[in-house]
């Protein structure tokens, strides 16, 4: 077999029907493998958040230290870990550079760590760390770290939420 020959026959097989089948199945199947993959890291990343906020749950709030793993059967299923990205709700504790804060969505206090790259917002404006106070209501997003905080990139202020009077009291 000379080397046209060789080059023909290479040339049948990739414009064949089964090469092209074989190809696309591999890239459907490298797509999902990558699917899941980011699937597993995003998990893993929220189980890591679950489990240094349980082991620094001390720490991070104030409360005498309980021994390792004091926090580890509260959670029960995995639906239940906390958001390890940020928060929403109010203010209860500021001693700069952290803050505490009720996440009103899962009822959690949630340690913010405020960095030089933190950028805090009050409707169009930038504010300084300072002025940060409790009872102020807060969006928080961030990055988990591996002490269990919020290590935050971004705080925004929140109008106060009004309370709904009852209207209608029967």
């Amino acid at each position: 077999m000379n080397n046209n020959e060789f080059k023909i026959k290479i040339k049948k097989v990739l414009e064949s029907k089964k090469f092209k089948t074989f190809i696309c199945i591999l890239g459907i199947l490298a797509i999902i493998f990558l699917a899941f993959q980011a699937g597993m890291i995003a998990g893993f990343r929220k189980a890591s958040f679950g489990h240094d906020w349980g082991e620094n749950y001390s720490q991070n709030f104030g409360f005498p230290n309980m021994g390792p793993g004091m926090m580890r059967g509260e959670f029960g299923n995995f639906g239940n870990l906390p958001n390890a990205h940020g928060a929403i709700g109010k203010i209860i504790k500021v001693s700069l550079p952290t803050i505490i804060v009720l996440d009103e969505k899962d009822n959690t206090e949630k340690s913010v760590l405020i960095g030089e790259g933190t950028e805090i917002r009050k409707a169009k404006d930038s504010i300084d760390e300072n002025q940060l106070k409790v009872d102020d209501h807060v969006v928080v997003i961030g990055s988990p770290n591996s002490s269990g905080q919020i290590e935050a990139k971004l705080i925004r202020f929140l109008p106060v939420p009004l309370e709904m009077p009852m209207m209608f009291n029967q």
